[in-house]
């Protein structure tokens, strides 16, 4: 929690409230659902919680934003974003249905009235989204083809409507093969653990016809 409140110092009440619960919420769900190695348990804030907010130093969601997680897993990057932005709109999916069985009870547990988590496959979701975010699922090439028609045509962000994806390692080969302007922000460049030093926030932007000027 320290790093936590180092790193975002405005938190209110509740959220200070609600991202210490996370810990005990997922300990307790671990223990029948296998969501988290118990390994990383031990640095649960650094490699989960902290990483999953790496995307609010890119990118600020506005209020009435909808953003879809795809493969949330146990609620990672959905859970703590939707803490941090609580008048944005989640939508948490996954293909393995006891982790949605998770996300759903920590959602409940936490009050947190801006997250739907649903059992099901990202291209089965209906709807449109502001952005899309990710940790690692996949490749890029495939993962935009899952999701490219799901980018919203209206912009209200600085960025454009597109994809922010937590990834680590060499990406550039990977992100080429997609075929979209994309850029790489280093995770280090915010937050000084060790952890993550080869990890980033990777921007990609939606296909062009969804560029459309941003509203005011």
């Amino acid at each position: 929690m320290e790093a936590i409140l180092k790193h975002f110092p405005e938190l209110t009440s509740l959220q200070q409230q609600q991202f210490a619960q996370l810990e005990g919420l997922y300990t307790e769900w671990n223990a029948q659902i296998n969501v988290i190695s118990r390994k990383d348990m031990e640095s649960f804030y650094t490699h989960h919680v902290l990483h999953s907010l790496a995307i609010a130093k890119l990118m600020g969601f506005k209020a009435g934003a909808k953003v879809l997680d795809v493969g949330t897993g146990g609620g990672f990057p959905g859970i703590p974003l939707a803490i941090l932005f609580p008048e944005t709109q989640f939508l948490l999916v996954d293909s393995i249905g006891k982790k949605i069985k998770v996300v759903q009870a920590v959602a409940e547990a936490l009050g947190l009235t801006n997250v739907e988590a649903r059992h099901q496959r990202a291209e089965e979701v209906k709807g449109k989204f502001d952005f899309i975010v990710s940790r690692a699922v996949t490749r890029m090439a495939p993962f935009y083809g899952w999701i490219k028609d799901k980018l919203l045509a209206d912009q209200q962000h600085p960025l454009d409507n597109g994809i922010l994806y937590l990834k680590g390692g060499d990406l550039k080969e990977e992100l080429d093969e997609c075929g979209q302007a994309y850029s790489i922000h280093p995770i280090s460049a915010f937050f000084e653990d060790a952890f993550f030093e080869t990890k980033a926030v990777v921007y990609v932007k939606g296909p062009r016809q969804f560029s459309l000027p941003k509203r005011r």
